[in-house]
């Protein structure tokens, strides 16, 4: 699953989330001035859902993944700090009692 979101930089002391459904695909979108990111659960293990985010503004941002997981309780992984330019992957992994990971998204501040 991949999904992909573009977010502008005006706005982005507000945290967004984008959810995506297991199996869709959209292209990474990119332009200056924005966030781009897409979710992905792993290719080998299929409790972790990752964001990778690239920072195409003029200021540091921060993201980090949103997992839903199914029959356990859904997870979010450790904040990332973007600078200019920079691309990074934030991970989280669903508990035990887990049917797997049911979307992949991200919030952004």
């Amino acid at each position: 699953m991949i999904r992909s979101k573009k977010m502008l930089a005006t706005g982005l002391a507000t945290a967004v989330s984008a959810v995506g459904l297991v199996g869709a695909l959209a292209a990474p979108a990119s332009a200056a001035g924005s966030v781009d990111c897409r979710g992905w659960v792993h290719a080998v293990d299929s409790d972790m859902g990752v964001a990778g985010c690239t920072n195409n503004t003029d200021r540091s941002v921060q993201f980090r993944v949103e997992v839903v997981c199914g029959l356990a309780p859904d997870v979010h992984g450790d904040w990332v700090t973007l600078n200019p330019g920079q691309y990074s992957e934030s991970r989280a992994t669903c508990g035990a009692l887990s049917s797997g990971v049911g979307g992949v998204g991200w919030s952004i501040q």
